[in-house]
């Protein structure tokens, strides 16, 4: 867009083009931001999550521990000890993340978490770590070390190394190495110049962090001590996400969870309900270790919720967990999605079929406007394009409560001009007079997309040296035949100003229809 003399109109058009590219990356900011905040919130509620599991598994430890303490003493003090370093550094945390939205209207506001000045300012002084800096790296240290201290020695040594991996604070010289080749402290790396946001969500991957090895450290102390009962042997990992499809680029937000599978995890009862009908045990699941095997078929189309509850026996009483999940149900692909770029192209005059949907997502969830589109079933729809040369189909698709938006512009074009026939042929064409007598006149748009049905109303009739006659209809009258009968052979008669129209929609004015020219043969 440099060099060269430009005139006014290529320099308004280089500045609405610089526009547009910071248009472009102002909203990929947003979108940034709003994704760095929608991740904090999966921390959080996986962290809380968590919590609760960690609490039971302690729980269980402490009860062991009274009951037999020569046994499970020793092992609840290391926990207890765990325990209290892991609250101590969470709460920490949690009051600096506090401090870090305190000002702010809305702390799920993450679009206006754009700035790094709280923890620049907090953490940093200048080429120096400021006193809050340098309490932050005292707090993860104690916690790595304590941990690792509080764990017996000489036991245990893959569970210290997952710790120091995981609380690590950069290589012995407490530096990290950049894309560059240069080293930086690991604070600044991680948290100088950063959007307060990406901080907040770094705090928040500490804290589940520690809410990790804290678990660690809890299923380690218990493994081959505790009963059947709270044994943590007889495990299988599964895959868990709130969808079952995501769109490329997007941070996939599941977890990889774990769920028992001895005899002691399996439900003893389930009442269970798919869209509201109650399922029934043996023909539509099963009880198994672990849970409960589904066998329904995936149904319709569309969002599905499973719910009720399934009961345990846990010392001699049931149990009940309660059920409350949903799946979603898509299309089976039968064929590639095809698209020609540039023939985007509706006709005006014409009911336009278009197929609308979006990858991942059920048609009942797919919503589409535009003026003159109009929704027929599933994703079949219908365009009638009104004035204007362009019409834009915006489509929103809804994952999980979230809204996708998409749009496609394409190009309005009117019905091309239609050709005028004579028995079925256009153009110049050779015929006996007496067919020409009794054949009809018509029009038909050659090589057209739709297939549509025209009819004539009316049209004009030449014979060289004879006065025109107006024809009304589609064949020659009485008067045309009667000029037609003055014509020489080898002469060429015309019929031409041909009205036709669309027959079921006859508001709509077609081109001028193009003449027929016919060399009597007799």
């Amino acid at each position: 867009m440099a060099g060269g003399k430009q005139t006014p109109r290529q320099k308004m058009i280089n500045l609405m083009y610089l526009i547009f590219i910071a248009m472009l990356a102002l909203n990929m900011s947003k979108e940034v931001l709003a994704a760095f905040g929608l991740m904090n919130e999966k921390l959080e509620t996986s962290n809380t999550n968590m919590d609760a599991n960690n609490s039971n598994f302690f729980a269980s430890l402490e009860t062991k521990a009274s009951e037999n303490a020569e046994e499970y003493g020793e092992l609840y003090e290391d926990a207890q000890q765990i325990k209290q370093l892991s609250d101590n550094y969470y709460s920490y945390l949690e009051g600096l993340k506090k401090e870090m939205t305190a000002d702010l209207e809305d702390d799920k506001d993450y679009v206006v978490m754009d700035k790094s000045d709280y923890l620049d300012q907090k953490l940093f002084q200048g080429d120096q770590l400021a006193p809050e800096g340098k309490k932050f790296m005292e707090q993860i240290e104690t916690y790595r070390e304590g941990v690792i201290n509080a764990l017996p020695e000489g036991e245990f040594e893959s569970l210290k190394s997952a710790v120091r991996t995981r609380f690590a604070t950069g290589g012995e010289d407490g530096k990290v190495e950049k894309r560059d080749g240069t080293r930086q402290d690991w604070i600044n790396y991680h948290f100088e110049g950063f959007p307060l946001v990406a901080s907040l969500t770094k705090m928040t991957q500490l804290q589940a962090d520690i809410k990790t090895t804290e678990q660690e450290v809890l299923k380690t102390l218990l493994e081959g001590e505790l009963t059947e009962a709270v044994s943590l042997t007889n495990f299988k990992a599964s895959l868990f996400a709130d969808r079952s499809a995501f769109y490329s680029g997007e941070r996939y937000d599941g977890k990889i969870g774990v769920s028992k599978t001895d005899n002691t995890s399996t439900p003893v009862e389930a009442e269970l309900t798919l869209d509201g009908r109650p399922l029934t045990q043996g023909k539509d699941y099963e009880l198994e270790a672990g849970g409960i095997k589904l066998l329904i078929g995936t149904g319709n189309p569309g969002d599905h919720k499973i719910a009720g509850t399934m009961y345990f026996m846990q010392d001699g009483e049931k149990v009940p967990v309660e059920v409350n999940n949903t799946f979603t149900t898509i299309p089976r692909p039968n064929e590639a999605v095809i698209s020609a770029d540039k023939m985007n192209v509706v006709y005006r005059g014409v009911a336009n079929p278009i197929t609308i949907s979006m990858p991942g997502v059920s048609d009942n969830n797919v919503k589409a406007s535009a003026p003159g589109l109009t929704q027929r079933s599933g994703s079949n729809y219908i365009m009638n394009p009104g004035t204007g040369r362009e019409v834009t189909i915006n489509v929103t698709g809804v994952i999980d409560g979230k809204s996708f938006p998409s749009k496609k512009t394409f190009r309005i074009k009117d019905i091309p001009r239609p050709s005028g026939t004579v028995r079925g042929e256009s153009g110049s064409i050779k015929m006996p007079r007496n067919n020409l007598e009794i054949a009809t006149v018509s029009a038909m748009l050659e090589d057209f997309d739709f297939d549509l049905n025209l009819a004539v109303s009316e049209f004009k009739f030449k014979v060289p040296g004879q006065p025109t006659v107006v024809v009304q209809g589609n064949k020659l009258d009485s008067r045309a035949k009667s000029v037609l009968r003055r014509a020489d052979r080898g002469e060429s008669v015309q019929i031409f100003d041909i009205q036709a129209y669309i027959t079921n929609n006859k508001s709509y004015k077609l081109k001028k229809v193009s003449p027929v020219f016919i060399e009597l043969t007799n």
